[in-house]
């Protein structure tokens, strides 16, 4: 019956290929949309807790494309719009002796290292914190008082459905004429293009980056039809490339921003005209008006720090990677995965260490009974492979496996790097996606006794998966029974439920000749049955509360019928 189950999944499922991952689709997921969106300001907040005032190259060139702006008569009063650290605040104060300069940034990280510079002064400047999508700009500057706004670098990392919010509240505050100085990236940038290689990308023209900051690419007719729409019109308008080489890694950069001014004219200064006054443009090129397809310039000064090349081509400066330091059964284990701040564009989850994968290394560790002297399967590993690691402790041969290349490259490094002989020799990994019948008859091949204990650690997410798992359980899972419950081979699942509920699991489980034998759930009462079951004997008195990290985990104890 169950030679007849199998042949007959053969032929159904010839060359299905399943991971615990789902399959890569083009650009960023609607849930990750909404999270970056929703956390914009943690993700900058990070990224100036890690770079502080380092990142960016201070902004000296401003009096040099700007002065005509700045200087005069009079005092004038600057808003600049994203301050970051003061980059530009600073450069300014320094050279126009008679600027008053607001500056804001929805980072509060950020509003503290303008405050905490050494150049800093309240009678010069007033640094506050404010997300000009949603709060009031004219809470904090009176209306129409601002001669000049600098928007350098910090509209592309709105959404652009949110951009008109933000000029909205600009206008609030600046004078009738006041202008707007502007300059952000440009649609063709090599960065959009890497960008665009990594599945990305949110929207049109709008990506997200590896630590979960986001960047909008403008073109010129977009941008000169944003502005207008909000009663900003453009005087200057150029189109700025550079070319940027990094000796030290061999790269050449094509760098494209766009550089424009725009002026505030309310309904009594209007003249009618739709057309822009002619103006010199950034770039030193004449126009007549501004134009959605100015010419590039080349011989631009780019404000680009080293930093920045990484961040923008995908370069990275530091490892991409992070440590998790583990203390389980008397022996520290550290753990390399993918740092946080990447995992928000990463298409595989066995690049991260999962909550129940903890829970479960801590119950081998505790338990080694449970494997000991034991041929041991794990399944969808990730690149941790703690699991594996503290089973080698005390079972007879381990076999760790992933379907992703990369996590099962990471966990090679973590298992060479925690794991010394003999326990190194008892522990191998190899690549195996569920359903595939290459992969599973390779680990038949090293093992045709099948194996006794199979482990599976938060594997149950995908629905689509879930006949694939226990159909290659069925197939790797040793068919020796015992009369004794602990010793008869069984598959342990430890797992939080998420799009896959315990009834559609069981279903599954029951197709391949599975029936579950005993379940666990965090916080279950002591006087239920099950809590003196097999599995509420792993726990001691004491609970395992440190290496519980949400009440949410559940255990599933299946056995062949």
């Amino acid at each position: 019956m169950d030679s007849d189950m199998q042949n007959s999944v053969k032929q159904q499922q010839p060359a299905q290929r399943i991971q615990i991952y789902p399959p890569t689709t083009p650009g960023v997921s609607p849930f990750w949309i909404a999270k970056y969106e929703r956390d914009a300001k943690k993700y900058w907040d990070q990224f100036y807790r890690r770079h502080q005032d380092k990142f960016f190259k201070d902004r000296h060139y401003l009096d040099k494309e700007w002065d005509q702006y700045f200087s005069g008569s009079g005092k004038k009063v600057i808003l600049e719009v994203g301050c970051g650290a003061g980059n530009a605040v600073f450069p300014l104060i320094a050279t126009y002796p008679d600027v008053f300069v607001y500056a804001c940034d929805f980072s509060q990280r950020a509003v503290n290292l303008v405050k905490a510079h050494k150049d800093f002064n309240e009678t010069r400047v007033s640094a506050f914190v404010c997300d000009l999508t949603a709060d009031d700009l004219s809470e904090h500057i009176s209306p129409a008082s601002v001669d000049v706004v600098t928007m350098i670098f910090v509209l592309s990392a709105v959404s652009p459905e949110k951009m008109p919010l933000v000029l909205q509240n600009v206008k609030k505050v600046l004078k009738p004429n006041g202008h707007v100085l502007f300059r952000d990236y440009a649609v063709g940038d090599l960065a959009q293009e890497r960008f665009s290689t990594k599945d990305q990308q949110i929207s049109e023209n709008f990506y997200v980056r590896g630590d979960g900051t986001r960047a909008y690419y403008f073109s010129n007719e977009f941008l000169t039809s944003l502005f207008k729409e909000q009663g900003l019109d453009a005087e200057e308008l150029g189109l700025c490339c550079k070319q940027v080489e990094n000796r030290a890694r061999e790269l050449v950069m094509n760098r494209r921003w766009v550089q424009a001014v725009f002026r505030f004219s309310d309904s009594v200064n209007r003249t009618g005209s739709s057309e822009a006054p002619t103006k010199s443009d950034l770039c030193c090129q004449e126009i007549s008006q501004p134009k959605a397809d100015a010419d590039p310039i080349s011989d631009f000064v780019v404000d680009m720090s080293e930093g920045m090349a990484g961040e923008m081509f995908g370069v990275p400066t530091t490892n991409d990677n992070e440590v998790i330091k583990i203390e389980l059964g008397g022996c520290d284990f550290k753990i390399k995965v993918l740092s946080k701040e990447h995992q928000h564009t990463c298409k595989s989850t066995g690049l991260m260490l999962w909550e129940s994968a903890r829970l479960m290394a801590a119950i081998l560790a505790r338990n080694p009974s449970i494997v000991a002297g034991k041929r041991v399967l794990e399944l969808g590993s990730g690149c941790g492979g703690i699991c594996s690691m503290i089973a080698a402790g005390s079972a007879s041969i381990v076999v760790a496996t992933d379907g992703d290349s990369k996590a099962l490259e990471l966990l090679n490094q973590n298992i060479k790097s925690n794991l010394r002989p003999p326990f190194l020799n008892k522990l191998v990994s190899k690549k195996l996606e569920w359903g595939d019948r290459d992969d599973i008859d390779a680990i038949k091949a090293m093992n045709n006794e099948g194996f006794e204990v199979i482990i599976g650690t938060d594997v149950t997410y995908i629905a689509e998966a879930i006949l694939p798992l226990f159909s290659t359980a069925r197939e790797l899972i040793s068919s020796n029974s015992s009369a004794e419950k602990d010793q008869t081979p069984a598959f342990i699942l430890c797992h939080i439920f998420r799009r896959v509920d315990e009834p559609s699991l069981l279903s599954a489980a029951s197709r391949y000749g599975f029936r579950l034998v005993d379940k666990w759930a965090k916080g279950s009462p002591i006087d239920e049955p099950q809590s003196r079951s097999l599995i509420s004997s792993w726990f001691p008195e004491n609970s395992f509360e440190d290496h519980i990290p949400t009440s949410a985990l559940n255990i599933m104890y299946f056995q062949l019928e």
